[in-house]
């Protein structure tokens, strides 16, 4: 069969490998970085979490029907290249929102001295207490500030009342304001002094003055929630409206032609392996994703940090990630054009994707199952969206961040030679509830993190937490299906569910970020996985046993230890296993 070279096996698992290689790094120069450069370009972490769901809402179900509409009309090639050249385009457009503040000295690469972690850079005192000072001696907000005059209250003890260094923070509208040795800095004139207007105008720089990437003031650990207050008060609305509007459209348009393309590499290829009877040497594939994101993540991350400034003089340097992805893009590309792409084979029907919802529907087990993704996929999309958040306003540089999902990424590849023994020594439901547990330590050891390096330690667990919960998941799936409808209800359980979670996750996250802060988001999330953890393992002894007969495998393995010549053969296999299943259900 080799002879064909439409059908050449070996030739088209070494391009299937080098095209998952090259697309994990195409993903991983850029999209663990995406809300690092939200955050860079000023937005808050309520809007970064809007375009985030929105972004994971239409891979969800977007995705599946590129594939299904490329599948029927045979344009599956054509899908690839086009997502391939029209995500670059796409990806090139977030390099052209124009950031929030534009102000000299405001960027990361302002002169070669970076500020300590411990300190905020000279002049936010200044500028802060001036800002503290003028909205105090204003007698009154404006009368088109409703939300600021509902806010607005004196300070009942004056200036003078501590000798306490820090930094005033915005809340939903209202300024926490504390002064620095209760003097007025000769920079405030008397027009600010005795205007709102010039209150707003001197608040509006000093938060100018405050450093976009710069780590933690007072407490690292409260930066993040200090800067979200500061930004969804944001003193210039319209450059808000204008970069949020821009950024979602540019995310958008880019996941529209990015998210189809996975998917749709994916279906071809199990095609061609499932026509020549290889689909057993499928299941490896995933490897080299894996590496590529790691190799990705890392040799980005490095390229910033070394050349940054070298080569991007203004604006933010997240945008050299858009770059590599570009790059990596075209090369991918060129890989595409020889991707073993099935043509001209038996159409089936397409109706596996509601068999496989009333196979769920009537399986409690599967219920909750699918559940425990939702909820998987909304936890985990914290993690995500804010981690790099969190590393960052402890110190931590872009490369130690790549490295760190490298690690927890390499760990899952480090189990991958125990997963048999793993699932056939641990129960389905002990590997899940395993994993969820391991899930919930992490994220409560990320709200407690004290350095930058500090994260590292822990994504160690991402083995149990990202690799061995998944395959207990994927083997619960294959156990509770009925034949022919295990790839549907993964597919549905990896995209709509956990995709449909991560949606959910962001939008939620983010409004959690800005009103109570990182480390409260994060115990949350811990809390609840705990506590669906025990309701997991409360309800699922109790549910009824509702194991389908596979025949697929039966035949499988009635073919590896019998023969048909074989003589003595005095039971029917098939009579055998039926009336098992009966014994069992009645059992």
């Amino acid at each position: 069969m080799s002879a064909n070279p439409q059908w050449d096996v070996s030739r088209a698992l070494g391009v299937a490998r080098l095209f998952q290689l090259v697309c994990g790094v195409r993903d991983g120069s850029v999209s663990p970085f995406l809300t690092l450069y939200l955050r860079q370009l000023g937005l808050a972490a309520p809007w970064v979490g809007v375009l985030m769901g929105t972004k994971h809402l239409i891979a969800a179900f977007w995705a599946p029907f590129c594939a299904l509409l490329a599948q029927n009309h045979q344009k599956r090639r054509a899908l690839l290249t086009g997502s391939l050249l029209g995500s670059v385009g796409a990806s090139l457009l977030l390099v052209l929102v124009p950031p929030l503040h534009t102000e000299p000295g405001s960027g990361p690469c302002n002169g070669s001295v970076r500020v300590p972690a411990t300190a905020p850079p000279p002049g936010v005192w200044a500028a802060t207490t001036n800002a503290t000072w003028a909205l105090e001696s204003a007698s009154s907000p404006p009368a088109g500030a409703p939300g600021l005059a509902r806010n607005w209250t004196p300070d009942p003890d004056g200036p003078g009342r501590s000798d306490r260094d820090s930094v005033g923070h915005i809340h939903g509208g209202y300024l926490a304001r504390t002064t620095s040795h209760g003097l007025l800095p000769p920079a405030a004139s008397d027009e600010d002094v005795n205007t709102w207007e010039g209150a707003y105008e001197v608040v509006n720089t000093a938060l100018a003055l405050l450093p976009a990437e710069g780590p933690g003031l007072a407490s690292p650990a409260n930066w993040s929630t200090t800067e979200g207050h500061a930004k969804a008060l944001d003193l210039s609305l319209e450059g808000l409206r204008w970069t949020f509007i821009l950024s979602l459209g540019s995310v958008v348009l880019w996941e529209l032609l990015t998210a189809p393309l996975e998917q749709v590499a994916d279906d071809s290829l199990y095609e061609y392996l499932d026509f020549v009877d290889a689909t057993d040497r499928y299941g490896s594939l995933w490897v080299w994703r894996l590496l590529g994101v790691s190799a990705g993540a890392c040799g980005t991350a490095a390229l910033v940090e070394q050349l940054g400034c070298f080569l991007v003089s203004s604006g933010p340097q997240g945008a050299l990630h858009f770059y590599g992805y570009s790059v990596v893009s075209f090369v991918a590309l060129l890989v595409s054009i020889a991707f073993p792409v099935p043509k001209c084979l038996r159409q089936e029907p397409r109706y596996r994707t509601i068999k496989a919802l009333s196979v769920m529907g009537g399986a409690p087990r599967l219920i909750l199952l699918a559940l425990t993704v939702f909820l998987i996929g909304a936890v985990t999309s914290t993690v995500q969206n804010f981690l790099f958040w969190h590393m960052r306003d402890h110190g931590s540089g872009e490369l130690v961040m790549g490295f760190s999902l490298a690690l927890g990424l390499l760990g899952e590849l480090s189990l991958r030679p125990f997963k048999t023994v793993l699932l056939s020594k641990v129960s389905r439901v002990g590997m899940v509830g395993l994993g969820l547990g391991c899930l919930a330590g992490q994220l409560l050891y990320y709200s407690f993190i004290w350095s930058w390096w500090s994260v590292l330690p822990v994504q160690a667990l991402s083995a149990i937490s990202g690799g061995a919960l998944w395959w207990a998941v994927v083997a619960s799936i294959e156990d509770l299906a009925t034949s022919g409808t295990e790839r549907p209800l993964t597919a549905m359980f990896r995209g709509h569910l956990y995709g449909g979670g991560c949606s959910l996750g962001s939008f939620v996250g983010g409004f959690v970020v800005m009103h109570f802060g990182l480390a409260v988001l994060y115990q949350a999330c811990c809390v609840a996985l705990l506590l669906w953890l025990a309701l997991f393992l409360a309800i699922q002894p109790r549910l009824p046993q509702e194991r389908k007969i596979n025949y697929s495998k039966l035949l499988a393995v009635e073919a590896s230890d019998t023969s048909d010549s074989e003589p003595g053969l005095d039971q029917d296999w098939f009579v055998k296993a039926v009336e098992e299943e009966q014994s069992h259900q009645k059992g």
